[in-house]
């Protein structure tokens, strides 16, 4: 069954999250018992400040982005709950979201008429696949529910990365800031390597391959998907410089996020092109000339099973991806 959209934003209010589990937010600990008692007015309305924001801000963003065919009506259905989602478990979080949003769209849009003439599955606009829903929960989906998890422990408060205070808040949090380094670095890669004046090798062989080849990989797609992760975890710290209050000897390790999401960019770029190469399938059509992704009478194989498509690939690397450095933030901060 299908869910029309309004009706879905509509049950994302907090008092219906708290039924879903991601605002027991609204209630915290009372003392050493295990009673519950409602959250201060005053953060109940910084809640639902919070919830009003993520829709004007989602639906804005959203109409702009169709007009600009730069998703479909099934991505804006899953885009605004997944907007709602991590604004109300935290501003730097929709933060990250956005700085992923924006500067993938951008890039998407770069060399469009060299993509255009070796990418079998580009449309006007950089708008790839018209499965748009599929796209947002392959690259916002994990992090919703680490969001879901975070934000029940943390009462919807922002928190620095501590292990001193807490190792599962801090381990959610690094799987987060994973995971859209992960993202941001598989989508500026792919976008950027594409338009690389060498020719892509094969992450399995090294063997060079036409460009457009899952699980070809270049030098500058390389370096892009490393500086992607930095581009993550900049804003991470500088919107935490506001949101969230850390001891000085705690703010400094904060700085650590920026080569840790370097990381994260350019590892999740390495195991989503070893996973491409590996179990999605690529092959030259004679006819159109392009490679393409699934098998035909008219297509050569070049690498890869036909297992998984572009969207499953992405959501391994990103869990991937996530648990490493999940697992890293507690042993680094």
């Amino acid at each position: 069954m299908v869910i029309p959209a309004r009706t879905f934003i509509i049950s994302l209010t907090p008092s219906s999250l708290l039924r879903v589990g991601l605002l027991p937010l609204l209630f915290q600990p009372h003392g050493s018992k295990t009673l519950l008692r409602p959250l201060p007015a005053k953060q109940m309305d910084d809640l639902w400040f919070r919830f009003y924001l993520a829709v004007l801000i989602s639906s804005v963003i959203a109409a702009r982005a169709f007009r600009r065919k730069s998703v479909d009506l099934s991505g804006v259905a899953a885009g605004i709950p997944v907007m709602v989602i991590h604004t109300v478990a935290g501003y730097r979080f929709a933060v990250l979201l956005l700085v992923f949003f924006f500067s993938s769209s951008k890039l998407t849009r770069v060399g469009e008429e060299k993509k255009r003439a070796v990418d079998a599955e580009f449309k006007e606009g950089g708008q790839r696949n018209c499965i748009c829903r599929r796209q947002v929960l392959a690259n916002s989906g994990i992090a919703s529910i680490l969001l879901i998890i975070l934000a029940t422990l943390a009462n919807g408060q922002d928190r620095c990365l501590d292990t001193n205070e807490s190792k599962i808040i801090t381990s959610l949090m690094g799987g987060i800031i994973g995971h859209y380094a992960c993202c941001n670095g598989d989508t500026w890669s792919s976008e950027l390597g594409i338009l690389s004046v060498t020719q892509p090798r094969l992450i399995t062989t090294f063997k060079t391959v036409p460009k457009g080849t899952n699980g070809g990989i270049t030098l500058d797609g390389l370096l892009a998907a490393t500086v992607a992760g930095i581009v993550i975890g900049v804003p991470y710290i500088l919107v935490g410089l506001i949101t969230a209050e850390c001891s000085a000897n705690v703010a400094w390790r904060q700085l650590l996020v920026v080569p840790v999401a370097a990381f994260a960019g350019l590892f999740g770029s390495l195991v989503d092109s070893f996973i491409g190469a590996t179990l999605q399938f690529s092959g030259y059509c004679s006819v159109r000339k392009k490679v393409v992704a699934k098998p035909g009478p008219t297509v050569v194989k070049i690498s890869g099973r036909n297992i998984l498509d572009n969207n499953s690939v992405n959501m391994v690397s990103v869990l991937l991806t996530s648990l490493l450095t999940s697992i890293a933030c507690i042993y680094i901060f």
